[in-house]
């Protein structure tokens, strides 16, 4: 099986991708990377102003801490070994992603026979022509329990929830937005104290144990997925839910995670 892993480079998924990429180095032939700031987003200036205007001023701690920070760091040898470098120092090609679906990353994928597609919080929609390419399609690691919080910050929405629940899933790919049939989950029991960003890299960690039951199904032919009932989709925070989020005494990004960005690296 080639493997093609996706994958946008931040506190709340480095060390787990990171370690997937290790582990899975034989048969991983590309890692891609999103290209956060791409023009077709606005680049840093756009994106961090369509934030701001959703979110208010109070989200831009999260967007430091899990996707700036992490680099800084890196340039000094400090915080987590991001996916990148990791895969660079195996001799696996890596590409920078500015349209998943445009024709570049297409001949990519078909040159190298990539089989399959695995992404872990990435910030591209695979649109169906591209899910067609990898002779088995394409999953993806999602840190809650599907169908609950689909949507690109599901820790932020289950510490909101009345009885904050937390897990992973593994799930197939598909057009829609974390609709794809789950494939693997389980439940997570989390400390008091937990910041979404916090909250993420655990969860991705935790879904590494299921990974290789799920890879070795798809390669026999023998999954088996299961498509709950949809749930409704769990967008970026408003204003209000941020408020929400403080006013229950928890955070989108914390000390904890300011230490994780620029730890000594072992």
């Amino acid at each position: 099986m080639r493997i093609a892993v996706f994958t946008l480079e931040a506190l709340a998924a480095a060390e787990a991708v990171s370690r997937f990429i290790a582990a899975e180095a034989g048969r991983i032939v590309l890692v891609g990377l999103s290209d956060p700031y791409r023009p077709a987003m606005g680049g840093m200036v756009g994106q961090t102003w369509r934030h701001i205007r959703r979110s208010g001023l109070g989200f831009l701690p999260y967007l430091a801490t899990n996707f700036t920070l992490p680099e800084i760091a890196g340039a000094f040898g400090r915080g987590p070994e991001l996916p990148g470098r990791v895969a660079r120092r195996m001799a696996i090609p890596v590409q920078l992603v500015a349209e998943v679906n445009g024709p570049a990353l297409h001949a990519a994928l078909r040159q190298l026979a990539v089989d399959l597609i695995v992404s872990f919080h990435f910030d591209q929609i695979f649109n169906a022509e591209t899910l067609a390419i990898p002779r088995l399609g394409g999953i993806n690691v999602h840190p809650s329990l599907l169908p609950v919080h689909r949507g690109p910050v599901p820790t932020l929405h289950a510490l909101l929830a009345p009885v904050p629940q937390f897990g992973v899933s593994v799930h197939r790919l598909a057009v829609r937005i974390d609709a794809g049939g789950i494939l693997a989950q389980t439940a997570v029991a989390l400390p008091a104290g937990r910041s979404v960003i916090g909250a993420a890299a655990a969860l991705h960690l935790a879904a590494l144990p299921l990974l290789p039951g799920v890879l070795e199904a798809i390669a026999a032919g023998r999954e088996q997925p299961m498509f709950p009932d949809q749930r409704p989709y769990c967008g970026f925070p408003s204003r209000a839910e941020l408020a929400g989020l403080r006013a229950r005494g928890a955070a989108a990004a914390n000390w904890a995670d300011l230490r994780a960005a620029f730890a000594r690296r072992a």
